[in-house]
């Protein structure tokens, strides 16, 4: 969270989430590293590409995306959240341009331009033999047969949601520090577990209007496989910057806006000196004179002066 914060501009934030329908949701649960590596690449290249049109502000910008495998119930259901900074780099680097009110258009022309280029990037992996199938849709290893399978959803409609913008680095923070190193489910939504079930919070989006909090129990063994639905290939990121963001550009692009907007880093409050251990004495070894258990009579810090009482005679030390 220390990093995130240095990375935080004092500008408006946007925040769109892009989700994948449930039937294709159901292919990236077999092919995880293939199908959310092509989700965060068409999610960005979504934004980049409104965002370069001229009518909306014809630059290259910044953002951060983070993905989410989880429903409030467990459920498989991946999504991406991102946030944009509301703003560029002018061409010649001089100065910052605030994007104008209206920077996103309407959720369908995202919508549209995200599913294309999803839909045909999937069919990219088709191509390559970077997909498996199982159970009754193994048959979509075919190519004619998966062609046929994706036309309907190419004339579906996608789910993006533009949310209202955040109100400034403070809220963006707030986000990140509640989304994006938490895995399916937070401590504070459990509420008993044991040999056989597991009780949990969750939020029912189905309702309309009135609560939505809702208690599920599950058995043990099905939390504990729902749980693991969520859990990564190794090595995957799904924390990821783009654009004026990108990990090879995104320190030196900040530094430079913050000298443009004359702010100056955050500050850090500082690190709290480190305290001493004493490692744990398992005291393994029996006494080397008379074979007996060895005891912990005193322990004492280094400098720390031991009390002057003897150890019982009875026992060794």
């Amino acid at each position: 969270m220390e990093a995130r914060a240095e990375d935080l501009l004092p500008v408006e934030y946007f925040h769109v989430v892009f989700t994948l329908p449930a039937e294709i949701a159901q292919i990236s649960y077999w092919n995880k590293r293939a199908v959310y590596g092509l989700l965060f690449k068409a999610s960005a290249e979504t934004v980049m590409t409104i965002a370069a049109d001229p009518k909306r502000m014809g630059a290259r910008v910044g953002m951060t995306s983070v993905l989410h495998s989880w429903g409030t119930a467990l459920t498989h259901h991946p999504h991406i959240h991102m946030i944009v900074p509301g703003g560029r780099l002018s061409p010649d680097g001089a100065s910052w341009v605030a994007c104008r009110p209206g920077f996103f258009p309407h959720v369908r022309v995202l919508s549209r331009l995200f599913r294309r280029l999803f839909l045909n990037g999937l069919k990219d992996l088709h191509r390559t033999g970077q997909l498996a199938f199982f159970g009754d849709l193994a048959v979509l290893a075919d190519a004619d047969t998966f062609a046929q399978w994706l036309a309907p959803f190419r004339k579906s409609g996608w789910v993006v949601d533009a949310k209202p913008p955040f109100g400034g680095p403070e809220t963006v923070l707030a986000y990140l520090s509640r989304y994006t190193h938490r895995v399916a489910i937070s401590n504070t939504r459990l509420i008993s577990a044991d040999a056989e079930t597991v009780a949990f919070r969750w939020k029912d989006y189905r309702i309309k209007s009135g609560d939505r909090q809702k208690i599920m129990r599950l058995a043990t063994p099905e939390f504990i496989r729902r749980f693991l639905i969520h859990v990564l290939p190794d090595g995957f990121h799904r924390i990821r910057h783009y654009g004026v963001l990108a990990n090879s550009v995104r320190k030196a692009n900040i530094t430079k806006i913050r000298s443009l907007l004359r702010v100056q880093k955050p500050e850090q409050p500082p690190a709290p000196e480190p305290q001493a251990e004493i490692a744990p004495l398992t005291l393994r070894e029996p006494c080397p004179c008379c074979g007996s258990p060895m005891r912990i009579v005193e322990i004492f810090r280094r400098g720390q002066k031991p009390s002057s009482r003897a150890p019982p005679r009875d026992q060794a030390a």
